[in-house]
């Protein structure tokens, strides 16, 4: 529960939505372990095992849960105070009695009653009684001796109560008083006429003590004065109140008080045993619970329990059932774990250390003990030395000096070309040991485990022949005189007859010394490729074999991140790191950020409900004190208008009864008309009206006027007549009498006044009755319920998220849409069809849960610069609502120890040597050499000692096949002979317009053939190809570049390439042109077209043929066209558009040729003058035309249309 809110991590009672964890670990199952495991699963558990021992998916091991949140107890407001009555009426043994206030319970708690405040509170009182009578009304005031008007009583209507104010039978008040008649006065026409007397006022005290009296008050008022004579005058301002003393008990206010349940502990008066724990028994034994109960003086502390009424004292005992003991289950311990097997170095962050030299073993706990249950163990992890050295060992192989050449047996080789008795192949063999990395000598056994495989113990070998040239031994190469500087040699000499051969004197076959550079001891190391990730640093083992809490792993803080070294030697040549004394990284520390969540401050109160009456809704919140970061916690939907709060608005119905309207009695009249000395006429009274809260014991506080319905407000003034002496006085107006539903307005209602003092003989009294019909939303009114909006998802105090209540008020709604008192619908009887409360689930804010990082991989190459390992992690659980969500970094890398790349490469080929002649056929050879690089693909790499590959197999890429001499022909004078293969061509496909045809890509090579002498190319081969399939190739496009003098053709990606352009695309060739181009200062265009070059423009013929290219002049005039011949002669000009311009033509210009070759007008010269001849006829035609007046319309006759210019286009953009 505590991942929910971390603030709360430390509270107790927490409740609602959370996450379960558990252990899930690998056992060895069998038929017969299952069934063992299943029926004893409460006391055994079988012991772990590797975990890759089990294949599949793994079981989960998070879930969601849920705590149900109890439920408070929640109690209404205190009811008023009862009378005094005995503490238990059935036996009324002792005399004291007491006042009870009692409240109820409105929400029940979990637990029961125990857990709420206490219901009654009790104070002393004298005189105690279980019944009494009640004063329901006065009757009439009747005057004494068939009086009209005078002195008279009222007969009091009763009834008779219990203590809690509910009406019984008469016979139970029969012990008590019956309440006698009141005294009245029936004011006659000439007496001064009184108001009935108000209600009694609210207590001004609950208690009386020596400083605080109760008292109420209740007035009266004069509604019309005495006549001068004879009448009963009005009393004086005192006469018209009364105040009385009530609540005359004393302040003291006891109620018992509970503490909380105790224990369940063995209760000793059963004999029932308790059970040792079984999961599967339902039942444990019943035990007992006490509580502490005490009497409380209300403001002092603890009394002795006689003071308080024993009737309402709550049990201090109850029955339980005692939690059953549940013992600790673990699991027997796993297999000690292997010790290493081998003593490779591996990396450790900070030095080359050998892998664990330790075992362990481990157990889990399956369940934890409880209730005075077995106890778990304290030890769960033992861990063991293994017997291995504190410093592994290094080893390597050693290589001794090749012995011998042996022949084969010529049974073998007798078949082989060439092949002598005496000499030809052989086998050479040599001598092999093993040695600790110091040098001192160790068993073969442990080369062959602990070393790289066995470097080869034979090869093939040539036994000279008396032909063949022989030659001695290399010796040992010079001493050098300092490291690193100068060179070293080494020699060897012929031997025997060979001295005197003419073949083994050459330098070139059988070179006699051999020069390197001295070595050297100087090495500089440097840094290489990235950083890795940081990499926080790892916890103990044990902590992934124990339950873990969740939460526990590290996710930022401080860690180290990983920069690979490289050592080379003074020749720039890669070694191992240890030559540079660096454990091959450099460590720097840095910082993962831990993520924030988005931090809220606790819920305000609630505010108070919208409306005082009715349905409205009540608001709290919480502000934004801290936005997320780093991936922590994203905060809920804030609200729009400033993004920093978090709103929550739940319905609330408030009760229309809770303010009221007080009126104080009416002021003395105040009459207009002042020169009466009767004292009556028309007046004004007033009187104030404020607003009050309403408790249970009556109209407490004055608040604001706003909280009271405006509606029902009384009137503060009010006009009316004052009776003068000798008049009819009425009592005020009774209320209106209900309407009866339906409103159809066919019915009334009424209101009644009665006589206060009757008039004098011979007048009467006004109308004491008034009627009005019953009108809809006027003054008669439908109810009904109305609905409100589920709140939102209601949680407990202490829980975050789970299962919560949503609840919805009713409301009851007057047909004009006002919200009142809830009574008009409970009194109507109304069906309430709704459920008020529901079950909602409030989602938790799950955070990502992720799984532990994998062990490293192993290295991306076994050797170079960019070697990686990786470790990976991947998500359990996935974040839920408002929960962290899952950190983008899933993987993580850090570079392997650099280590240089050997291997096996040829040498080049020598020259081709011919024994004994100047040409022919002959042998070549090569070597085999030892190479190291830094595997980066450049192809730089560096000759070393073969000793270094030693490890390696003996292939070239791959190819075992050593092949290290093959014949060759030198060529003889005269002779063609051909060229080394090129390069294999990168991988093409077959393309059309750029698109890849169905056909299988192809690599090219080729070979040029050498001729000799010039004169014989004719007889020399052509060039030969080859070629082989491919995957994936590209598309290119080929294209003729350069000019008529130099052309040459390039591929798209600019490589000038042999072959690929179109032989018809040539430039300077006629062959596209048909017919060719054999006209003088004629070239034939890429699109087909036969052209003049520079400087000459094109004579065509009537049919479009190209019939001469004729001189540019430097005239330029309009174009013009004749019948016979179209000529090339406008240009559309601007400087300002691009222009596309043929090879060879640039910044070419067309003119006009008004002659011809031979000097004459050409014909085109005589249609332009014709034409501006009658351009010339139509422009005064048209003058005179316009000028003439006009004369009866003629219909209008076309002009002939001038024949439009022909101009021949070549294609050029401006046209």
């Amino acid at each position: 529960l505590s991942q929910q809110d971390r603030r709360r991590g430390n509270q107790t009672g927490l409740c609602g939505g959370g996450v379960q964890s558990r252990e899930v670990y690998c056992i060895q199952a069998n038929a017969e372990l299952l069934s063992y495991i299943y029926s004893n699963k409460d006391k055994q558990a079988s012991k772990p095992v590797d975990v890759q021992l089990c294949k599949g998916t793994t079981p989960s091991t998070t879930q969601l849960c849920h705590i149900p949140c109890p439920v408070e107890c929640e109690v209404s407001l205190w009811g008023a105070w009862g009378p005094c009555t005995f503490e238990n009426c059935n036996e009324r043994i002792v005399k004291k009695g007491f006042k009870f206030r009692r409240r109820t319970i409105t929400n029940y708690p979990t637990g029961g009653e125990g857990n709420c405040p206490h219901l009654v509170e009790a104070i002393p009182c004298d005189d105690p009684s279980c019944f009494s009578w009640q004063l329901v009304k006065l009757e009439e005031c009747i005057p004494e001796e068939d009086m009209d008007c005078g002195e008279g009583t009222q007969t009091p209507q009763v009834r008779c109560v219990n203590s809690q104010g509910t009406e019984v039978e008469k016979e139970m008040c029969a012990e008590e008083v019956y309440p006698s008649s009141v005294a009245c006065v029936v004011p006659c026409p000439k007496d001064c006429a009184l108001s009935l007397w108000t209600e009694w006022s609210t207590c001004s005290q609950t208690c009386s003590s020596k400083t605080a009296e109760g008292k109420q008050m209740r007035t009266r008022a004069i509604l019309a004065y005495n006549a001068g004579e004879g009448g009963s005058s009005c009393p004086n301002t005192s006469a018209l109140q009364e105040v009385r003393n009530c609540n005359e008990h004393p302040c003291i206010v006891y109620h018992w008080q509970t503490g909380p349940w105790g224990q369940c502990v063995e209760d000793t008066t059963t004999s029932t045993l308790n059970s040792s724990s079984s999961a599967e028994k339902s039942t444990c034994t019943v035990g007992v619970q006490t509580r502490k109960v005490i009497c409380i003086k209300v403001n002092v502390g603890q009394v002795p329990p006689k003071k308080c009424p024993e009737a309402p004292r709550p049990e201090s005992v109850r029955p339980c059932l005692l939690p059953c003991k549940r013992d600790c289950i673990v699991t027997p311990f796993s297999e000690w774990t292997e010790c290493p097997t081998s003593c490779e170095t591996v990396f450790n962050h900070n030095n080359h250390d050998c892998n664990s030299r330790n075992k362990f073993r481990y157990r889990m706990i399956i369940q934890m003990s409880a209730n005075g249950g077995q106890e778990c163990p304290d030890v769960l992890y033992e861990e063991k030395d293994c017997a291995t050295p504190s410093v592994c060992p290094g080893y390597r192989w050693k290589t001794h000096k090749w012995r011998k050449c042996q022949l084969v047996p010529w049974s073998i080789r007798r078949d082989s070309k060439g092949a002598q008795e005496n000499c030809g192949a052989g086998v050479q063999t040599r001598a092999i040991s093993c040695r600790q990395l110091d040098g001192t000598v160790a068993d073969v056994v442990q080369c062959l485990k602990f070393a790289s495989s066995m470097p080869v113990m034979s090869q093939p070998c040539q036994l000279l022949c008396r032909d063949d040239c022989q030659l001695s031994n290399w010796s040992k190469f010079s001493p050098c005189t300092s490291d690193c500087v100068g060179v070293r040699t080494r020699r060897r000499a012929l031997v025997g007859k060979s001295k005197k051969k003419d073949k083994c004197k050459n330098g070139q076959m059988y070179p006699l010394s051999e020069t390197q550079y001295c070595p050297c001891d100087k090495y500089n190391a440097q840094p290489v490729g990235n950083w890795s990730d940081c990499i926080l640093p790892e916890g103990r083992v044990e902590s992934a074999v124990v339950m873990k809490v969740q939460g526990d792993v590290k996710e930022c803080g401080q860690g180290y991140r990983y920069q690979a070294m490289v050592c080379y030697d003074q020749d720039n040549k890669l070694v191992e790191t240890s030559r540079c004394n660096s454990h091959g990284y450099i460590e720097e520390a840095c910082i993962v950020p831990c993520p924030s969540d988005c931090k809220l401050s606790e819920w305000s109160n609630w505010s108070r409900c919208s409306k005082s009456c009715g349905s409205g809704v009540k608001v709290r919140s919480k502000w934004l004190r801290e936005k997320p970061y780093n991936g922590g916690r994203p905060c809920p939907k804030l609200d729009h208008l400033n993004q920093v709060n978090v709103y929550e608005v739940v319905p609330c119905v408030s009760d229309c009864s809770q303010y009221i309207w007080v009126a104080e009695p009416w002021s003395v009249w105040k009459v207009s008309n002042v020169d009466l000395k009767e004292n009556c006429g028309e007046g004004v009274q007033t009187r104030r009206v404020r607003c009050m809260l309403n408790t249970v014991d009556g109209p407490s506080d004055a608040v604001e006027d706003y909280l009271c319905d405006p509606e029902e407000m009384p009137q503060g003034t009010r006009e009316n007549r004052l009776p003068c002496p000798e008049d009819c006085v009425l009592s005020d107006w009774s209320p209106w009498t209900q309407c009866d539903l339906p409103c159809s307005g066919k019915r009334d209602r009424e209101r009644t006044a009665f006589a206060l003092r009757l008039p004098k003989e011979g007048e009467d009294c006004p109308v004491s009755m008034q009627t009005e019909p019953c009108l809809l939303n006027r003054n008669c009114f439908h109810y009904s319920y109305n609905i409100t909006d589920w709140s939102t998802c209601q949680l407990s105090a202490n829980a975050v998220c789970g299962i919560g209540l949503k609840t919805r008020m009713l409301d009851c709604v007057r047909s004009d849409g006002k919200s009142v008192d809830l009574k008009y619908c409970e009194e109507l009887r109304l069906e309430k069809k709704w459920q008020m409360n529901a079950s909602c689930t409030v989602e938790c804010p799950v955070n990502c849960l992720l799984s532990d990082w994998s062990a490293w991989s192993d290295c991306s190459q076994t050797c170079g610069l960019e070697g990686k390992m990786w470790r990976r992690r991947t998500v359990v659980e996935a974040s839920q609502g408002d929960g962290r969500p899952c950190p983008s970094q899933m993987e993580q890398w850090k570079p392997c120890p650099v280590r240089p790349c050997y291997r096996w490469q040829y040498g080049p080929w020598s020259e081709c040597r011919v024994e004994e002649v100047v040409c022919g056929v002959g042998l070549r050879f090569r070597n085999l050499s030892c190479f190291v690089s830094d595997g980066s693909g450049d192809g730089k790499s560096s000759i070393v000692e073969e000793e270094l590959c030693a490890r390696l197999e003996q292939a070239v890429d791959g190819d075992q096949n050593i092949i290290l001499e093959e014949t060759c022909t030198l060529p003889c004078p005269g002779d063609c002979y051909l060229m080394e293969w090129s390069d294999w061509s990168p991988c093409q496909s077959v393309c059309v317009k750029g698109q890849r045809l169905d056909f299988t890509p192809v690599q090219v090579r080729s070979r040029a053939v050498i001729a000799q002498e010039p004169e014989n190319i004719a007889q020399c081969p052509d060039q030969e190809w080859q070629t082989r399939p491919c995957s994936i190739g590209e598309c290119y496009e080929y294209q003729w570049m350069g000019s008529p003098q130099l052309i040459w053709c390039q591929r798209s990606d600019a490589i000038n390439v042999t072959g690929g352009c179109p032989p018809v695309l040539l430039p300077g060739t006629d062959q596209s042109c048909d017919p060719p181009c054999d006209k003088p200062q004629t070239f034939c265009s890429e699109e087909g077209v036969c052209m003049c070059k520079e400087g000459y423009t094109e004579v065509l013929t009537a049919e479009g043929m190209l019939e001469q290219c004729t001189p540019i002049p430097v005239l330029e005039i309009p174009t013009a066209v004749d019948k016979k011949s179209d000529v090339k002669t406008s240009r559309a000009i601007n400087p300002t558009l691009p222009t596309t311009e043929q090879p060879g033509r640039v910044g070419r210009t067309w003119y006009l040729q008004p002659f011809g070759p031979d000097g004459k007008l050409k014909t085109w010269v005589y249609g332009v003058a014709a034409g501006v001849f009658v351009l010339l006829v139509f422009i005064v035609s048209m003058i005179y035309l316009a000028c003439k007046k006009p004369k009866k319309p003629q219909r209008r006759q076309n002009n002939n249309r001038l024949k439009p210019l022909t101009l021949a286009y070549d294609g050029d953009a401006d046209m």
